[in-house]
């Protein structure tokens, strides 16, 4: 437990910060599960939409150190690769 003042400044601190990124890490999910939905039905066009709002959602993401931003761009280019192929 937090004995000094400056350390539970710290852990308010960390619970708020922690509240805010498992809201903008389940925000990232939910776009990324909308897009897998679209391919595993099979539609390209609600693919595509999908993929559309959901990019700028991984890059925010990646850019508020939620996760790393090599990872946010191979996401990315997966499900690129993903939607792309559905239309071939």
């Amino acid at each position: 437990m937090a004995n000094t003042a400056s350390a539970k400044k710290a852990a308010r601190r960390n619970e708020r910060r922690t509240a805010v990124n498992r809201s903008r890490r389940s925000r990232m999910r939910t776009f990324v599960r909308k897009i897998e939905e679209a391919l595993a039905a099979g539609d390209k066009s609600a693919a595509t939409e999908a993929f559309k709002t959901a990019e700028p959602e991984l890059m925010k993401a990646a850019q508020k150190g939620i996760i790393h931003k090599n990872t946010a761009a191979r996401k990315v280019s997966r499900l690129a690769k993903a939607v792309k192929a559905l239309g071939a």
